[in-house]
């Protein structure tokens, strides 16, 4: 028996439809961490609403603007793959937007990752990469981990790892509404979907 390999798919990670046009309805600016942190949380809402994806949004942000750069929302299911968090769909949009791989690069401003959930193990190692230089979480991981999901191997001391490479992060802003999305998902039948032998 021969086997016959198949020609390799092109891989594109696209954002729903949705996310456009609810952002053109949206402030040009989010002058504080909690009016960010309601626009990723309301994108992970949204991302359940019109069942594209899992209970988590994310965003990148200039910290001069306060401009949304690059948006983001959990599409695992959708795109069939493991790595389509929130998080990174994010700062993979942010790095298009601004033509570069490294957001913290020379002549660049700074950029801040505003997340509904705290990252996973997997996310964390892509903050570290990705030039961001805060990170704001709502959600804690404990909070995805007590509806089902698995957040992966990650230090105990994350923050401080992070912030020993210049990278601040702020906790718990709009933990109890990013909290609820979670478990809204959950409570209405979405799918958990930790890979089996993870």
């Amino acid at each position: 028996m021969s086997i016959h390999p198949t020609p390799f798919q092109p891989f594109r990670l696209e954002l729903p439809g949705w996310i456009t046009e609810y952002l053109v309805q949206q402030p040009e600016t989010y002058p504080t961490p909690e009016a960010r942190m309601e626009l990723v949380t309301r994108l992970a809402q949204l991302n359940i609403e019109y069942g594209t994806g899992g209970p988590f949004g994310a965003g990148v942000f200039r910290l001069d603007t306060q401009q949304l750069v690059g948006p983001g929302v959990n599409l695992v299911l959708s795109s069939k793959s493991s790595i389509a968090h929130a998080e990174i769909v994010a700062i993979m949009m942010a790095q298009q937007a601004v033509r570069s791989h490294d957001l913290g690069a020379i002549g660049l401003p700074s950029h801040e990752l505003v997340t509904s959930c705290e990252p996973c193990g997997m996310c964390l190692g892509a903050i570290s990469w990705s030039g961001i230089r805060q990170v704001v979480c709502g959600a804690r991981g404990s909070d995805a981990e007590a509806v089902g999901f698995d957040e992966g191997p990650k230090p105990v001391n994350w923050v401080t790892e992070l912030e020993q490479r210049g990278i601040t992060v702020t906790l718990d802003i709009g933990r109890t509404n990013a909290s609820s999305v979670l478990q809204q998902y959950v409570q209405n039948g979405g799918e958990v979907y930790n890979g089996r032998q993870g």
